[in-house]
């Protein structure tokens, strides 16, 4: 019982570690292509749009597969990023970054819909006044976000948290390196006389899910109560 229990609590902060990691390494990135989509106008700027949202619409497992090609030793990013002593294939770094890709979109249009929120006289104001570009983001338009970015963190950490198909063809099934709730949940329904910990996985699962959803609209309440008013 205690082993169970110690397994448990592993994989719980394996879990916890990956989503935590895949939202971190996510946030730079969606800031800059939910900013290009809410503020910039250029050609093929639908294309854009579009290969940002398809993990959305992509079965999982396509995209693992993609991230195995390109990532594993013998795909031509993983080759050029071996003598450098990165390696993401079959390790919890690539449970990290598969769990990313699948929840990027989700961050990314939180933030968007915030951005297009956002009064650009604002920051008009904040650069007549002497603000930098970067400064104007900084003191205006981050804090006018600020609960759209949070709801996008939680709604992504949310679905890292649940992400299954991509891991599993990625980085596959391996106890205490890759094997996250959903993993572990899948392999012990497939062992005879798993069932109780299956049962009691999903249920740590339901209870996470439901605090980060929970968070997010609580948040998305409170960004409304404070959004100016015209």
């Amino acid at each position: 019982m205690e082993a169970a229990g110690a397994d448990t609590w592993a994989i719980i902060g394996l879990s916890l570690k990956v989503a935590f990691w895949s939202v971190a390494a996510s946030v730079p990135p969606a800031l800059a292509c939910a900013w290009v989509l809410a503020r910039w106008r250029f050609p093929g700027k639908f294309l854009l749009d579009a290969a940002v949202h398809l993990p959305l619409v992509l079965p999982p497992v396509v995209v693992g597969f993609g991230l195995l090609v390109l990532l594993g030793r013998n795909g031509p990013l993983g080759a050029l990023l071996a003598p450098l002593g990165v390696s993401f294939a079959f390790k919890w770094t690539g449970a990290a970054l598969a769990a990313a890709v699948m929840g990027f979109p989700l961050l990314v249009r939180a933030v968007r819909l915030s951005l297009e929120s956002v009064d650009t006289r604002l920051e008009a104001a904040a650069r007549t006044l002497g603000a930098s570009r970067w400064r104007a983001f900084a003191t205006v338009t981050l804090p006018l976000i600020l609960p759209g970015l949070a709801t996008g963190m939680l709604l992504s950490f949310a679905r890292s948290l649940g992400e299954f198909g991509a891991t599993i063809t990625f980085v596959s099934n391996i106890p205490g390196e890759t094997q996250t709730l959903p993993l572990a949940i899948y392999g012990y329904t497939q062992v005879p006389g798993g069932e109780a910990d299956a049962l009691r996985l999903s249920a740590v699962s339901v209870a996470i899910a439901l605090v980060a959803l929970a968070a997010s609209e609580w948040l998305a309440r409170r960004g409304r109560g404070r959004a100016p008013r015209p």
